[in-house]
């Protein structure tokens, strides 16, 4: 069992789950499932094991009060009969003359739409491989609270300084997002990369 392989355990996380695969025909999964905050609503179906959501979280409870990610929503995002609440949640394919160009997302909250970006212009515009545009640097910004996320390891000094000279209110966090992404080479190759900053990997066979 579990128990006699150790190196096979993984710790629960309490994150939304992303992943992507590619098979050989270039048909192409970009999957992003979760139950939102650890351990969902904290209710567990009797006899399953199965965690049930807090995804009504994503919906504004009244104008102007932020949620458990510090999103604030409005009257559009009320909740109300028939609606779907807004989500982050941002799996991506993109194709370039019909044809697998990237396909990436990640968990992460409020901060998966600037990561998914950052990773579509890290291949697309700064021509990374799928490994650099992972793996570099991220900012995040969300419009409130009014405050620009960098991490340790991100912008220089200079640009630091540059930024909060035109008034921009930095606040440095820990590494953030858990991506990964697939991209196909103009001869076809594919590379796979997964994020350093979490437990995943990259597999080919």
């Amino acid at each position: 069992g579990w128990a006699s392989c150790p190196s096979l355990m993984s710790r629960e996380s309490p994150d939304t789950s992303h992943l992507t695969v590619v098979d050989e025909q270039r048909n192409t999964v970009s999957l992003t499932f979760t139950i939102n905050y650890g351990f969902g609503a904290g209710v567990v179906v009797p006899g399953t094991g199965i965690l049930l959501n807090n995804e009504m979280d994503d919906f504004a409870i009244a104008p102007g009060v932020p949620n458990l990610f510090g999103l604030i929503g409005g009257d559009a995002n009320a909740i109300a009969p028939r609606k779907i609440p807004l989500s982050s949640m941002s799996p991506t394919i993109v194709t370039e003359n019909n044809r697998l160009r990237l396909a990436t997302g990640s968990p992460g909250g409020s901060t998966i739409i600037t990561t998914v970006l950052q990773i579509i212009l890290n291949v697309l515009v700064y021509d990374m491989d799928a490994g650099a545009a992972v793996s570099a640097s991220r900012i995040h910004h969300q419009w409130s609270p009014d405050k620009l996320r960098v991490e340790p390891f991100g912008l220089d000094a200079l640009t630091l300084v540059e930024l909060r000279r035109r008034g921009h209110q930095i606040e440095q966090q820990n590494p953030w997002g858990n991506a990964n992404a697939i991209s196909q080479t103009s001869d076809g190759w594919l590379e796979g990369a997964a994020d350093p900053r979490g437990e995943g990997a990259a597999k080919g066979f």
